[in-house]
């Protein structure tokens, strides 16, 4: 990427700043040419000294002198925000959004700008280990593709897609899947203390049985259930647990929490706010239990 390159970062949160730590660890940008603007301005100057960045509390100041606009707020106040930068994002830019449930057309409209890149990054590229499915409108350049590809290849890894509705699946899939994950390890953690374990030696089980499980898979480049298998001996303590584990519909959960994500990912494209699932109140359901 050209180091005159301008990239106005809206909306200074922990996905946002992990773009930026990845820009500036692999020496895609200069700290000199990075700009975000927020509302909070003591956050704002702990940015900046962390960083070396500049930082403004301006969105339309922020993005004049920009070639890539990287929209990084949250859902509810993106229609107020795009308000702000309608017809101010310069003909040059690209406008990379982060922004969960937002669609292009939704965001081309809202700036009234046609060169958008919608992404969906996930919580490991906080720490350059994410993965992030992205793709783009039909008037983004092949060189504003490479610009893109080169930001959100510093969270990790990157896939493209050409269909948009893919976007909401990976929502559900790969952006909200580390909350999946970390329930499951939360899960397993309590186990071992009710077990008798004490809770740090607990955490170094799961931790390392969920690292070595995920490498294991990659090495072997086997089915998930092939895997499995391996570990299943008949009548043994693999079986009964994944029998218990079948009954009480294990399966069916996750994949009903997934659809629920994807669904209301769907939703936040349509700016509806958000309800109970199944039109329950939690104050009035008695089968509603704090995670």
């Amino acid at each position: 990427m050209d180091q005159t390159f301008v990239i106005a970062v809206i909306g200074p949160g922990a996905m946002a700043e992990a773009i930026i730590a990845g820009l500036l660890r692999n020496n895609i940008v200069t700290a000199d040419r990075i700009v975000i603007s927020g509302p909070e301005l003591d956050h704002n100057e702990e940015l900046e000294v962390r960083y070396g960045i500049k930082t403004l509390w301006d969105n339309e100041l922020a993005v004049r002198e920009a070639d890539a606009v990287i929209l990084s707020v949250k859902p509810q106040i993106l229609p107020r925000v795009m308000e702000g930068l309608r017809n101010r994002i310069p003909a040059k830019a690209v406008v990379l959004s982060i922004v969960a449930g937002a669609s292009i057309e939704m965001i081309r409209e809202g700036l009234n700008h046609d060169c958008i890149v919608r992404s969906m990054p996930n919580t490991p590229a906080q720490i350059g280990e994410g993965i992030t499915v992205w793709t783009n409108s039909p008037a983004v350049s092949e060189n504003q593709m490479g610009i893109a590809r080169e930001v959100l290849s510093a969270l990790g890894a990157e896939v493209y897609v050409e269909e948009e509705n893919y976007l909401d699946m990976a929502t559900a899939l790969s952006g909200t899947g580390p909350a999946y994950t970390f329930l499951f390890m939360e899960a397993m953690i309590d186990a071992g203390v009710h077990l008798g374990f004490p809770r740090r030696i607990a955490e170094q089980l799961v931790v390392q049985t969920l690292r070595g499980s995920v490498d294991y898979f990659v090495t072997k480049k086997a089915h998930p259930a092939s895997l499995r298998n391996e570990v299943t001996s008949p009548g043994g303590t693999s079986a009964a647990a994944l029998y218990y584990l079948e009954k009480a519909g294990f399966r069916t959960a996750i994949s009903r929490a997934v659809w629920a994500a994807y669904e209301r990912s769907q939703e936040l494209g349509k700016g509806k706010e958000a309800h109970p699932p199944e039109g329950r109140s939690p104050e009035n359901d008695s089968s509603h239990q704090p995670l």
